[in-house]
């Protein structure tokens, strides 16, 4: 699987929102520790299993930025983003530039990117254990699991 390995300088995400207002991901990480950057496509199934966490995540991480990269049109998105209650930003990639720059070939593909603009963390595909590795990095003040006993979910499920 290729992308991005840890220790790399995160290459700048520069997108527009669905609601067409531009987003810097090298600057959303200004004075903050981290940011998320979860790359995905709305007909695939792993992209479709790790929204409903990347969500909760956000849920419980309010000030931690992160950020949806869409390789589909607006409409797929949006309709991706109301399936998914997704309330954290989501970028349309559709030329795929962002795609190219962070080296992709499998989605879910998500990074963890230090405030150094170094990538601490590199997930490709659904991987039960460093979602909750990522979630303990970024700060679980709350004391409490990214994943309950109620979530019936695979360790690792490929991208």
């Amino acid at each position: 699987m290729v992308a991005l390995i840890e220790g790399t300088r995160a290459p700048e995400i520069h997108l527009r929102d669905l609601q067409g207002d531009d987003h810097s991901v090298h600057a959303a990480v200004n004075g903050k520790k981290h940011a998320v950057v979860a790359f995905f496509k709305e007909g695939c199934p792993v992209c479709q299993l790790t929204a409903p966490f990347l969500e909760r995540l956000h849920l419980k991480h309010p000030e931690l930025p992160i950020f949806g990269v869409s390789q589909d049109d607006s409409e797929s998105t949006r309709e991706f983003v109301s399936m998914y209650g997704l309330s954290f930003p989501v970028l349309l990639d559709e030329a795929l530039q962002s795609t190219v720059d962070y080296d992709l070939s499998n989605v879910p593909s998500i990074f963890l990117i230090g405030q150094d603009l170094t990538i601490e963390q590199t997930i490709v595909g659904f991987v039960k254990d460093d979602l909750e590795s990522l979630h303990t990095i970024v700060g679980s003040e709350t004391g409490t699991a990214l994943f309950t006993d109620a979530d019936e979910v695979p360790a690792f499920r490929p991208g």
